[in-house]
């Protein structure tokens, strides 16, 4: 008897069913800028309006989904991570003014199923609609033994390019500015080691049952995507002064915040200033997590913040509120300090 690949668990086959399965929704992202199509072995865009820059720089960023994984695998829901995937970068990217140009994927699996991955590379696809970039290359690994059949995980990596006199780093940022937080969609794809203990260990909640508080089911709150601000910040940056800003990931407004400001300044955010949401105030409820580790897992309602000259601040959240689908809010000021945000 002859060995196949097929024999040791990799079926290639299956995977160009995917790739196939998968073209349409990775084209439904390309723009003029993109060169060559899906199958090529590396993916190829023009540097769209980089002439009229003094000098463009491209950024980069990278980041995965974790295991908010686990929470989709449990629910077999899988055309909404891959949204999750391309936010975890594209909104690092606006951190510094880029504009996301292009961005890649890949998917490490024990076992590929067509289908599941034409659902993951669709809610890629959507992202990358979302955030106006396009999707031009991707890798599936088949990796039996590594992982188990129905289990995935995913990384992806987004460029995205600007002048370089025009990147926002937090240097201008002074006493008396103004902190404003765009409204999250839940946890976004931070933190979800302790929820999963939280709601599944502790609480003893399942994906498919409810919860007093929660419009939804477990599930699918635990499962709501993250907000794409590209858009938005994209025209505040345009039209307004913006000096710093940061995206509420992993180490929540406590760690994130610092990143962009000068050493001798403090960000006061007042947290009572927002509306959490009700996944957040359910969780809050709940009592078990102490309220110090809540701000610091979790991103408590504001997924990106921005800092603004006090006579722009206004402005600035009356044109989210007017010109975007965001929500804003005025959470706090820059005032003397260390460069640590007090809640």
């Amino acid at each position: 008897m002859k060995l196949s690949y097929k024999d040791a668990g990799v079926d290639i086959s299956e995977g160009n069913r995917a790739v196939e399965l998968m073209k349409k929704s990775v084209a439904s992202t390309y723009d003029e800028n993109v060169l060559g199509e899906i199958g090529l072995f590396s993916g190829g865009y023009a540097i769209p309006g980089a002439k009229a820059m003094e000098e463009p720089v491209l950024l980069g960023a990278t980041d995965g989904v974790g295991t908010k994984l686990l929470v989709a695998q449990m629910m077999d829901v899988h055309n909404t991570v891959g949204i999750d995937l391309v936010a975890m970068s594209v909104n690092d990217l606006i951190c510094q003014g880029a504009k996301p140009l292009f961005f890649l994927d890949y998917v490490a699996t024990g076992r590929v199923d067509a289908e599941k991955m034409q659902q993951i590379v669709e809610g890629v696809a959507e992202g990358c609609r979302q955030a106006g970039c396009a999707l031009i290359g991707g890798e599936t690994a088949e990796m039996p033994g590594l992982y188990e059949e129905d289990e995935y995980d995913l990384a992806g990596f987004a460029v995205g390019l600007t002048d370089k006199a025009k990147i926002i780093d937090g240097a201008k940022i002074q006493a008396g500015d103004v902190v404003i937080g765009l409204a999250s969609t839940g946890l976004h794809s931070n933190g979800y080691s302790l929820a999963r203990k939280l709601f599944f260990d502790h609480l003893g909640l399942d994906v498919d049952g409810e919860a007093e508080g929660l419009s939804t089911t477990v599930g699918e709150a635990l499962l709501a995507p993250t907000k794409i601000y590209v858009k938005t910040v994209l025209k505040l940056v345009e039209q307004f002064g913006v000096k710093g800003i940061s995206n509420i990931t992993g180490g929540g407004l406590v760690e994130n915040v610092p990143r962009i400001l000068p050493e001798d300044l403090d960000c006061v955010v007042q947290a009572d200033s927002w509306d959490k949401g009700e996944l957040f105030r359910f969780i809050e409820n709940t009592g078990a997590v102490e309220e110090a580790e809540l701000y610091r897992s979790f991103n408590m309602g504001i997924g990106m913040v921005l800092i603004v000259s006090a006579d722009e601040a206004d402005a600035v959240l009356r044109c989210v509120r007017e010109e975007t689908d965001d929500i804003a809010y005025g959470i706090g000021e820059i005032q003397p300090g260390s460069g640590i945000v007090l809640l």
